[in-house]
C-alpha cells in the first residue's frame, strides 16, 4: 500500500528540523540585542583598529619634525639679533670715538692759526709795551678764554732739554756767570728761548724754539 501525502504540506521530519534553526537564530538575535558584542575570529583585531594605528603612526613623527625645525629656525634667528645687536654696539663705539677726534681737531686747528697773534701778544708783554695800556685786558682775556681749551705756553730758561717739547735752533757755550743756570746741572739745559712752544693738554702743538748747552 502506497502512503500518500497530502500535496504542500511537508514531512514531519524537515518540519523538526526548520524548527530548530529558528530557535537558534532567535537566541543569536537576542543576544546582540541585548548590547554583547559578538567575539572577534580567532587572530582578527577589531574593527577600526588598523585605521587608528596608522593615523598615530603618521602624526607622531611629523610633530616632532615641525618642532625640531621650529627651534632651529629660532635659534638661527637668535644668532641674527644677537650679530646685529653686537655689530651696532661697535659702530656706535666708533661713531663716538671719531666725533671726539673730530672735534679735538678742530680745536687743535683753530689754536694752531692764534699762534701768531699769541707770539705778538707776548713779545709786546715782554718788551712791557702791554703795562697800563689798554690792549692788556683784551689780551688776557684771549689767553685766559683759549686756556679753557687747554692751551698752555711753555719753556724756559734753565729746563731741561727735551726733544719731544723743544727744538735747538744752536748751541751755545755753556754760561758760567748766569745765576739762572744750577751749578750742579750734568745735562743739557736750555739756556734762551728765542720762541715759546705751545701745546694743548698733552698734544704739543708747536715745540719751544731754544738755544740749548752741555755744562762744562
Amino acid at each position: 500500500m502506497t502512503d500518500e501525502t497530502t500535496p504542500g504540506v511537508p514531512d514531519e521530519g524537515v518540519t523538526a528540523d526548520i524548527a530548530a534553526d529558528a530557535a537558534e537564530d532567535a537566541i543569536n538575535t537576542e543576544s546582540v540585542n541585548d548590547g554583547e558584542e559578538a567575539a572577534p575570529r580567532d587572530g582578527a583585531a577589531p574593527a577600526g583598529a588598523d585605521e587608528e594605528a596608522s593615523a598615530a603612526g603618521e602624526q607622531g613623527p611629523s610633530a616632532g619634525t615641525g618642532d625640531h625645525a621650529d627651534a632651529v629656525l629660532a635659534a638661527e634667528r637668535l644668532a641674527d639679533l644677537q650679530r646685529l645687536q653686537a655689530e651696532y654696539v661697535n659702530y656706535k663705539r666708533r661713531v663716538d670715538r671719531d666725533r671726539a677726534l673730530v672735534q679735538e681737531r678742530v680745536v687743535r686747528d683753530v689754536l694752531e692759526s692764534l699762534l701768531p697773534v699769541l707770539d705778538d701778544i707776548h713779545a709786546a708783554r715782554e718788551h712791557g709795551d702791554l703795562d697800563g695800556g689798554p690792549f692788556a685786558a683784551i689780551a688776557d682775556k684771549l689767553e685766559s678764554t683759549l686756556g679753557r681749551y687747554g692751551l698752555e705756553r711753555y719753556g724756559s730758561k734753565g729746563e731741561e732739554f727735551d726733544p719731544q717739547q723743544h727744538e735747538a735752533l744752536m748751541h751755545a757755550p755753556w754760561p758760567a756767570d748766569d745765576d739762572d743756570l744750577p751749578d750742579d746741572a750734568s745735562s743739557t739745559l736750555v739756556v734762551t728761548v728765542l720762541q715759546p712752544g705751545y701745546r694743548a693738554g698733552e698734544q704739543v702743538l708747536r715745540p719751544a724754539r731754544v738755544a740749548v748747552s752741555d755744562p762744562d
